[in-house]
């Protein structure tokens, strides 16, 4: 692990979460309202984190203890905590426009990757040989699902542990930056969408629903309503870890374990999704109003300062990778301007453009963070998107997978 000013976790974590008290302190100011208007205060809590680990006064690694901890356990308690208040049959009137533009995502990474190679294949490494389009396939699962689709396809094709670093490099200094862009349509989405005349009423129906549910359920948080929010949360989230093993084992015996795309974590992140949607069928939906969907989205703040304390732009520069990066930011772009493309064509929604997009680009990691910066109560979209981007990435990065290989065929 890399040296940093801060290694004990407890001071990491007083440092991350300082940083979002004086951007939440910043936003009951004028002035930090007006600098929120324009850029998000999501973007503010993934970049400067992003500033600290950079130049040295946070540990940078994924590996760090505290990072994982938050991914493993504070990712699948908010998710239960915010699934908690979903309305279903409110998301189910979103339309067919929210789940055909994921689709028309996951069909423009499949098909993006393979073009971006045939127009800029020339620039890969040669030293990297077909390793090139193996590390490509990889991220397609990356793209189509988040990082166990990233696991399984480069399983598949059998790429080099150095080349799936390199990937990470490329995945961090282009998906991240598209990240910040759709946290930006955040605080524009109504003139954005008044200006090719999206039909919005469906959105705008199921946001004021949940508002209207919240104001009726909201009171003032007990003690005992804390600690079975707390309760609720994280005992989920520890059932599902310890469930996760015997699933990947008793499907490692049924597809064989080369074929498995689902990991444990995968499995965690299924399992609270399930809870979380059985129990907003119930009376404990009503935590959401006395403080539920609160603590989840704390817990979703800290886990965006942590990955962005991961994002390594070090090595984005350094020439030996430029290629490669050329690639995947023409991949990226092509995938950028086709989601727009379509989006105007359906006259959707920016936020059936964002979350369907970061549901492949980011999964469940990054998915509800989007969601949930357009209005918190739709970060349960996010949520159920990523889930269907878990199942279909691995198939859609075994096609892309052969796809790419033919496209670099084409130069090499």
């Amino acid at each position: 692990m890399e040296e940093s000013l801060l290694t004990h976790p407890m001071s990491v974590l007083v440092l991350l979460l300082g940083i979002l008290a004086v951007l939440f302190g910043a936003n009951q100011k004028a002035w930090g309202q007006k600098l929120f208007q324009y850029v998000p205060l999501l973007v503010f809590a993934y970049f400067v984190p992003t500033v600290f680990s950079n130049i040295g006064v946070i540990p940078m690694s994924g590996k760090f203890e505290l990072y994982k901890f938050i991914s493993d356990w504070l990712l699948p308690a908010s998710l239960v905590l915010m699934i908690l208040a979903v309305d279903i049959p409110a998301i189910k009137k979103l339309g067919r426009n929210a789940g055909l533009l994921f689709l028309i995502g996951t069909v423009t990474i499949v098909l993006g990757g393979p073009l971006a190679v045939l127009c800029f294949g020339w620039a890969l490494p040669a030293q990297l040989g077909d390793e090139s389009w193996k590390g490509l396939a990889a991220l397609s699962g990356s793209w189509i699902g988040g990082g166990a689709n990233f696991v399984a396809v480069g399983r598949y094709v059998e790429v080099k542990d150095s080349t799936l670093s390199l990937m990470v490099v490329a995945d961090v200094a282009v998906a991240n930056i598209w990240m910040a862009v759709l946290l930006g349509f955040a605080n524009k989405e109504r003139a954005m969408d008044e200006k090719i005349g999206a039909d919005r009423k469906s959105l705008d129906e199921c946001r004021e629903k949940a508002e209207a549910y919240q104001a009726q359920s909201a009171q003032p948080m007990s003690m005992p309503d804390l600690l079975l929010i707390l309760f609720i949360a994280f005992g989920a989230t520890g059932v599902a870890h310890a469930i996760a093993p015997s699933l990947v084992a008793t499907f490692d015996s049924i597809l064989g374990k080369d074929n498995n795309f689902l990991n444990s974590f995968t499995w965690v992140i299924v399992l609270v999704a399930f809870v979380g949607l059985a129990l907003s069928y119930t009376p404990l939906r009503r935590l959401s109003g006395v403080g539920a969907s609160a603590i989840g989205s704390a817990f979703l703040y800290i886990l965006v300062t942590t990955i962005g304390a991961k994002a390594e732009f070090s090595q984005v520069f350094d020439p030996k990778n430029a290629g490669m990066l050329l690639v995947v930011a023409a991949w990226m772009t092509f995938h950028a301007l086709l989601m727009l493309a379509a989006r105007r064509y359906l006259k959707a929604p920016v936020f059936f453009l964002a979350v369907g997009s970061q549901a492949n680009v980011g999964g469940a990691a990054s998915a509800p963070i989007v969601a949930a910066a357009f209005h918190p109560s739709l970060a349960p979209v996010g949520v159920l998107l990523a889930i269907l981007g878990y199942l279909v990435g691995v198939f859609g990065g075994i096609g892309c997978a052969g796809l790419l290989k033919m496209a670099y065929g084409v130069w090499h």
